[in-house]
């Protein structure tokens, strides 16, 4: 069943554009490892926030890419970037009107 992890990112401030090139570099890994989606966004009215929108294969797919070198590595590079307040929320895709 399909997996969602939704969250938002605190940014120091100024760095959410920064943040957002880190997280948008291209990463066939994570295609590879199970991710069907991942998706970065902003809202000007939240300046120093990244909201993010993952979709995997599985929970475990999810899991298992956490331990993946280039995945933490991707985590360390990102660290300083983040404020350390985050939000967010993780379910089971129960069904889309875009798919069977």
């Amino acid at each position: 069943m399909t997996f969602a992890n939704v969250g938002t990112l605190g940014t120091v401030p100024g760095k959410r554009d920064e943040l957002v090139r880190y997280l948008t570099r291209r990463s066939e890994t994570l295609r590879q490892i199970g991710c069907l989606a991942y998706e970065v966004g902003v809202n000007d009215n939240d300046p120093d926030t990244v909201f993010v929108v993952e979709l995997w294969e599985s929970e475990e797919a999810h899991k298992s890419s956490l331990a993946l070198p280039e995945v933490q590595a991707s985590i360390t590079g990102a660290r300083p970037l983040l404020s350390g307040t985050f939000g967010g929320f993780r379910f089971e895709v129960a069904g889309s009107p875009l798919r069977d």
